[in-house]
């Protein structure tokens, strides 16, 4: 207190921030709203984020690394992990790439099953995230919807390949067997069933004001962003980026289907428009694994796999196999010397690059929209840090 002449003056002592009324928040690494070992560093100022920094590296396993020291058959093990929403996805990107190598010929029977349990597995994918996003917002209802219908599909994947989550059902040169009997009539009274029921999402997510509310003109990605930072998949085109391999360029067995593939897309870029590409994708992936299915029963029987010898090598040489994963852009760079390991196989994976756009998504918004913009980039933390 200083005496004056006048009236007393007051001054109180404020500290720190007296210097800058920032804040630095810590969400994560454990956090109800990162659903992973993810760590958001924000900077506030108020309720609003001035700058965002993913932190990532929690769960790095050291998978890259650890392919050089296995053989053709043993990486597959190891590829199917990263994101353990799409393990029959990320186990196709090395076969094909292997294959490529080896200049070897899938058998046609094997290129359609690929092809339609690809598609099963983005149906499985696409629902967990149409369930969790909800969940994350307030809504609890959808994600028991979504379990329910990935049961059902899980049934069908576990019988043919005796893995749940990590299928390791491919194999270089084709799958690990045939199917069984009858498999395919179940596989289709599956895709029927959850198709029919796939409204639930419009009725209960996509019809209610309050998820329309948090999630209408919310974290809006330009098409600038999504290139400067290589975001793919149905995050990029809810943004009206019209890219998808399967279609741009296609591989197994998409180039017969495009009369059935269509591409979603939204120009809007919102956490809305996200949400709608998924669930509008989920459809299309349910087609495409019904025309998988009148496709194979129309196939003579055959080969499911090419024989292999003992040990296998790849040829000198190097090449990138790159395919349309469930969240976007998966790719596999393999370098080979000739040896039956791999001497270099990097991974691109769809889930580090578009995480790196919350850095463009995040300043500027309230803290209270950050866990709706972080839900709406369907990632995989395996899948970013590998």
């Amino acid at each position: 207190m200083t005496p004056t002449t006048g009236p007393t003056e007051t001054m109180v002592g404020i500290g720190g921030a007296a210097e800058s009324t920032d804040m630095v928040l810590n969400i994560g690494p454990q956090h109800p709203s990162t659903h992973g070992v993810l760590r958001l560093r924000l900077v506030l100022d108020g309720e609003r984020i001035q700058h965002a920094e993913p932190v990532i590296g929690y769960m790095h396993r050291g998978a890259e690394k650890l392919f050089e020291a296995r053989d053709y058959r043993q990486i597959i093990m190891l590829a199917n992990r990263h994101d353990w929403l799409s393990a029959f996805s990320n186990e196709l990107g090395v076969v094909l790439g292997v294959e490529r190598m080896l200049g070897m010929e899938v058998p046609e029977r094997a290129v359609w099953t690929r092809t339609l349990l690809a598609e099963l597995n983005r149906v499985l994918n696409h629902l967990m995230f149409l369930g969790s996003y909800p969940l994350e917002l307030g809504g609890i209802t959808p994600i028991f919807y979504a379990f329910t219908e990935r049961e059902e599909l899980q049934h069908v994947m576990e019988e043919i390949s005796g893995g749940r989550m990590h299928y390791m059902f491919n194999r270089v040169g084709g799958l690990k067997e045939d199917m069984p009997a009858g498999w395919t009539a179940r596989a289709r009274a599956s895709v029927s069933g959850v198709r029919s029921r796939m409204d639930r999402f419009d009725d209960l997510v996509l019809g209610n004001e309050i998820f329309r509310g948090r999630t209408r003109d919310v974290g809006v990605l330009s098409p600038e962003a999504v290139h400067a930072y290589g975001v793919s998949g149905p995050i990029a085109r809810a943004s009206g980026v019209d890219f998808d391999l399967r279609r741009d360029e296609p591989y197994l067995a998409y180039g017969e289907l495009q009369d059935t593939l269509k591409v979603v897309t939204r120009q809007e870029g919102d956490c809305l428009a996200r949400f709608e590409c998924l669930l509008e994708q989920t459809h299309v992936a349910l087609d495409l694994a019904d025309a998988c299915l009148d496709r194979l029963a129309e196939l003579p029987p055959g080969p499911i796999n090419q024989r292999l010898p003992k040990v296998l090598k790849a040829p000198e040489g190097h090449t990138y196999a790159w395919t349309e994963n469930p969240l976007g852009i998966n790719g596999y760079y393999l370098v080979s010397k000739g040896e039956k390991t791999p001497y270099r196989l990097k991974l691109r994976s769809a889930s580090y690059n578009n995480i790196q756009a919350l850095v463009e998504l995040l300043p500027g918004t309230l803290v209270a929209d950050m866990v709706a913009i972080l839900g709406s980039l369907f990632f995989v933390v395996g899948d970013i840090d590998k």
